[in-house]
């Protein structure tokens, strides 16, 4: 069963690197909407990560079958492992302020006030959304490889086993 937590972890990586390329293709295909249903312009979109908490059968499965014994030896020695991949937490919108322009004939120009004939474009930097998507591909690329070496190794072990 503990084999198997590779597959789990890597397939937990690939979901959240995937919400990730969904929001940041949603911030580009949004990065020069400056009316969106509220009104406002587009507001970029990030996603928030965090580690995955184990189960409560997934923790009183490890108690039951390593036994105290061999946990406390693994404790002692660093050797320990309590990783469980990483989940989506939510979406976000990020706080910075839009990128204002100054064009007059806009339709969505400020009419009066300190900022009369300026624009408010979506805080999108396309620059910034293309890196994030190639980081978020090679994440992604990195966890399917790490479940091709997984099946690898389980292959390698049946063979053992055969022979």
């Amino acid at each position: 069963m503990k084999f198997f937590k590779t597959f789990d972890i890597a397939a937990s990586g690939m979901k959240v690197e995937q919400k990730r390329m969904d929001v940041v293709s949603n911030n580009i295909a949004n990065a020069h909407t400056t009316k969106t249903a509220d009104g406002t312009p587009y507001r970029r979109q990030v996603v928030q990560v965090s580690s995955q908490d184990a189960s409560a059968f997934e923790s009183a499965y490890e108690q039951a079958s390593l036994g105290n014994e061999f946990t406390n030896i693994f404790d002692e020695t660093g050797v320990g492992y309590s990783g469980r991949g990483a989940k989506v937490d939510g979406i976000a919108e990020d706080g910075s302020d839009f990128n204002w322009i100054y064009d007059p004939s806009h339709p969505d120009a400020v009419k009066e006030g300190p900022k009369a004939g300026y624009v408010a474009k979506p805080n999108v930097n396309i620059i910034q959304e293309m890196t994030l998507m190639m980081q978020a591909t090679r994440a992604y690329e990195a966890n399917a490889t790490t479940v091709e070496a997984a099946k690898s190794m389980a292959m390698k072990a049946l063979q053992i086993g055969k022979g």
